[in-house]
């Protein structure tokens, strides 16, 4: 092909489809935020409690123990996921964390 000018031009090289925007990603994300800032509230008044358990018993709890074990697992991957550094949905759309 040439211009008028009688100057050949280059054909330009065709354009990849660019992925639609992850919208249900970021709601997802969103959901996950507003539970991890739920979930780290919640961490904090059992520290509280697990500190005065510990202090009246001499020794922490081990439910309370093995719980925030299992709820600290699960805001780290609720994090993970809205960073995504995990592809896996956490709960309630995938299984709660289990500690060992």
């Amino acid at each position: 092909m040439s211009d008028p000018a009688g100057i050949p031009q280059n054909p330009s090289p065709p354009v990849p489809p660019h992925p639609p925007f992850p919208v249900t990603r970021l709601l997802y994300a969103f959901v996950c935020g507003v539970f991890a800032w739920i979930v780290l509230h919640i961490l904090f008044v059992l520290a509280a409690v697990q500190f005065l358990v510990h202090a009246i018993n001499g020794k922490p709890n081990n439910d309370l123990t093995s719980f925030s074990a299992s709820l600290s697992e699960y805001l780290r991957e609720l994090l993970a996921y809205m960073t995504f550094a995990r592809e896996e949905q956490p709960f309630p759309l995938g299984p709660f964390p289990k500690t060992a």
